[in-house]
């Protein structure tokens, strides 16, 4: 009977370990999160090269500038032209 509380006791003890030590990656996650993200390779689960930046860092100021200079210009004449035409030279299919 004493064996049984023990290994109850054990349990419990494990099982709050188990809790406090995922309670304690949570809090730590909103800063260590993002730099392991940003430092991964793409193939083992980091972000691709080809994303924006982060929000509210210099370079992600810089970039929303760069987009909103593109947004202004004219678009060119023949933006159009390279627009698939229906008339693809293929039959439709009935």
């Amino acid at each position: 009977m004493i064996t049984r509380q023990r290994q109850f006791g054990v349990f419990v003890a494990l099982l709050w370990l188990a809790g406090a030590v995922l309670g304690g990656c949570s809090s730590i996650s909103e800063k260590v999160g993002p730099m392991i993200g940003d430092t991964l390779p793409q193939w083992a689960g980091g972000e691709p090269k080809d994303i924006p930046p982060r929000p509210g860092t210099p370079a992600y100021d810089a970039f929303m500038k760069e987009q909103e200079r593109k947004r202004l210009q004219p678009a060119p004449a023949n933006a159009n032209a390279s627009a698939p035409t229906a008339t693809s030279g293929l039959e439709p299919v009935h």
